[in-house]
């Protein structure tokens, strides 16, 4: 078994990832900005779980703390401010970006500087590299180029953040990644909440393409990616099959509320004004391909919608 260091571990993913982990048997360490109180510098600190430890760093004052990148088999580099947390301001979209360039570089430079014994690192990006469909017949491919728009020039930011391992020989995989579904929370949560008093609240003109996936299949995916040797490189993590925002608005309220739920068009200067330049993703189709992942041997347990949504609302 491997010990497998996770930035951005406390949240969504990472926090779904470690069980997955725990369960076959890795042993984890959680880089976080602080330990309940413990400063920076201070050993790592162990939960109940002995194969979950806890250690500091911080990417504003490039540090690590020693010894965590030395036990390293595998780092999964998750870390990276909410884009959809809080309004684009100047500000905000800085934090987005640096969150991600800075962490990334901090890796590389620990990778450069300490003697380590890492195999791979596996870094998350985002379907926003693509923008929006260009051709209604064709989903985006992996080397297809970014869009220049403010999430596209993001996501090449933070994948280049991380691209200067082949001198020193390390296996990098980077996941464009989709809209995560999961029944803790994200972005499912707010599909669901106007949902519950009644209202399907369909987007725009509820025509544009979400390229989605199950939180379970994407921490399988970066398994797969930790366990066989050949995948290297980018590859989209989404679904094989994309839905439409009303196709899934309407199949969360009918799994919600079966009949009782009114569909009602959410006009674009209500989005506008409600979330401001944000809604341009909001509103934006984007139909990406899960074709590369798959020829690597890949098996998506929620290939569709319909098997995922079953999953979602389980209550064990």
């Amino acid at each position: 078994m491997s010990t497998i260091v996770i930035t951005g571990g406390s949240g969504l993913i990472g926090t779904a990832l470690m069980n997955h982990l725990t369960e076959r048997g890795h042993e984890v360490i959680i880089l976080t900005r602080g330990i309940g109180g413990n400063k920076i510098g201070k050993a790592l600190v162990s939960k109940t779980d002995t194969k979950v430890t806890y250690a500091c760093w911080d990417i504003d004052k490039n540090f690590i703390e020693p010894g965590v990148i030395e036990k390293a088999d595998y780092i999964i580099h998750l870390a990276g401010a909410g884009v959809a947390d809080k309004r684009w301001s100047a500000k905000r979209k800085k934090e987005i970006v640096e969150s991600r360039t800075k962490s990334g570089a901090l890796i590389v430079k620990a990778l450069h500087e300490t003697k380590h014994k890492v195999k791979g690192l596996i870094c998350a990006s985002g379907i926003g590299w693509y923008g929006p469909d260009q051709d209604p017949h064709r989903a985006f491919i992996e080397t297809d180029p970014p869009d220049p728009a403010f999430l596209g020039e993001t996501c090449r930011q933070w994948e280049e953040s991380t691209s200067g391992l082949n001198d020193i020989n390390i296996r990098r995989v980077v996941f464009r990644i989709g809209l995560v579904f999961s029944k803790e929370g994200g972005a499912l949560t707010e599909f669901k909440k106007p949902v519950k008093y009644g209202i399907a609240a369909i987007l725009g003109n509820g025509r544009q393409v979400v390229s989605w996936i199950h939180v379970d299949d994407l921490c399988r995916l970066i398994l797969h990616a930790i366990e066989k040797d050949a995948l290297n490189g980018i590859y989209n993590a989404v679904s094989p099959q994309p839905v439409t925002n009303k196709n899934l608005t309407i199949q969360l309220a009918q799994k919600m509320r079966d009949k009782f739920f009114i569909p009602i068009y959410v006009p674009v200067f209500v989005l506008k004004i409600m979330v401001g330049e944000m809604s341009i993703e909001v509103l934006k189709s984007t139909t990406v391909s899960s074709k590369k992942i798959k020829e690597t041997g890949f098996t998506f347990l929620y290939p569709t919608l319909e098997a995922a949504i079953p999953a979602l609302f389980a209550t064990k």
